[in-house]
């Protein structure tokens, strides 16, 4: 098992209810591969560094997991076609 950061970014315009059901969803479809999610936290609504799809802001979403490498696979896969998110990123953490 391998330590990941899982941090996503999502659209701006979301309650706080449904970036809290984006956060669960993902951290349910991690569990589900076998990842134990030590947290998975939402971050506040901050200013984005440049525009990206034509958002200036963005909900930070932070998951950290310990995983077998199949699972970051899926999550980018889960990441990438959802509408929702604007932007994702899955870091390896070493020891």
């Amino acid at each position: 098992m391998r330590k990941y950061e899982v941090f996503y970014i999502v659209r701006p315009e979301l309650a706080d209810a449904d970036v809290q059901k984006i956060a669960d969803h993902f951290k349910a479809a991690a569990e589900e591969k076998g990842a134990t999610v030590s947290n998975a936290a939402k971050w506040d609504k901050r200013k984005l560094a440049y525009e990206i799809n034509g958002h200036k802001e963005g909900n930070y979403i932070l998951m950290e997991m310990q995983a077998d490498p199949t699972v970051p696979a899926h999550l980018n896969r889960l990441l990438r076609i959802n509408d929702d998110v604007i932007r994702h990123r899955i870091f390896h953490i070493e020891d």
